[in-house]
């Protein structure tokens, strides 16, 4: 399956630029304290992206790049159906494919068998950079192929497609950083962009903080679907991270990590202190 000139490439050089400056944003003004120092979490969370990469490469035949290649060139989807000139199709499509994000994100805690494995990534009892890489290979694989579905279906140009792979990776370790943004920037970027302090409230141990904030990239939907909160109960210096099923130590290993969506817990619902397992 072809895909647009060094888009590996593209992705690998944004990816590794952005990871390191958020690094070092948080290294200068970290937000909050951590529980595990970086040496007890790092090498797992970044184990689990190793892993993650290596089987969408190996398992995936078509990357969603490549569906847009492809459905452009024999006129697949809404967007060719209705001879879209590029101009509309690109914001358009880059828009379409974010609120399918959202709604894939909404899926992911509604679904129990799909909050299994999107749990992993909750779990991390600390928030930084490498929690916006931290996903079950099986959830990766699940969110590859319905990208691959909306590229079909909308008929979104390659172009579009790279734009929102590249930026989705760029914004999920943005807004994932343990660093501190001015209380009046942070107000101003949230309009236009999910900021760390708008994404850690959905990272709370509380349930009715988990479900909401589930934009990546763009805020409006949160904001047009009533899943917006601007602030955690507790402050983002009292509020806890994680889920109160995993918290040890040991639940940071890599192992545990993969292992994790096949360990039965107790119902997630919780009548007092709404704790989300």
């Amino acid at each position: 399956m072809s895909t647009l000139p060094s888009e590996w490439l593209i992705r690998l050089t944004v990816f590794l630029g952005v990871f390191l400056a958020v690094a070092l944003w948080e290294a200068l003004i970290p937000r909050r304290g951590r529980m595990f120092a970086r040496r007890a979490r790092w090498p797992h969370n970044l184990g689990l992206l190793v892993i993650d990469a290596l089987i969408v490469r190996l398992a995936a035949s078509a990357t969603p790049i490549g569906i847009a290649i492809v459905a452009q060139s024999r006129g697949w989807g809404l967007f060719h159906w209705l001879d879209m000139p590029i101009w509309a199709a690109v914001p358009l499509g880059f828009l379409l494919l974010d609120l399918t994000v959202y709604l894939q994100h909404v899926a992911f805690h509604a679904v129990p068998v799909l909050w299994r494995l999107h749990r992993v990534h909750h779990a991390d009892v600390d928030f930084d950079v490498t929690t916006g890489v931290r996903f079950h290979p099986v959830e990766i694989l699940i969110s590859s192929g319905i990208k691959i579905v909306a590229v079909l279906a909308i008929g979104a140009p390659a172009i579009a497609v790279l734009a929102f792979e590249v930026l989705l990776n760029a914004t999920a370790l943005f807004n994932h950083a343990n660093a501190g943004l001015p209380a009046r920037a942070d107000a101003i970027l949230r309009w236009w962009v999910v900021t760390p302090d708008m994404h850690r409230v959905h990272h709370s141990a509380m349930l009715r903080e988990t479900n909401s904030n589930f934009g990546f990239n763009l805020p409006w939907w949160d904001r047009l679907f009533g899943t917006y909160r601007a602030q955690p109960t507790a402050g983002h210096l009292g509020m806890t991270i994680g889920l109160d099923a995993f918290r040890s130590r040991q639940d940071l290993r890599l192992d545990r990590l993969l292992l994790q969506p096949f360990r039965e817990l107790p119902s997630r619902r919780v009548p007092r202190g709404e704790a989300v397992e």
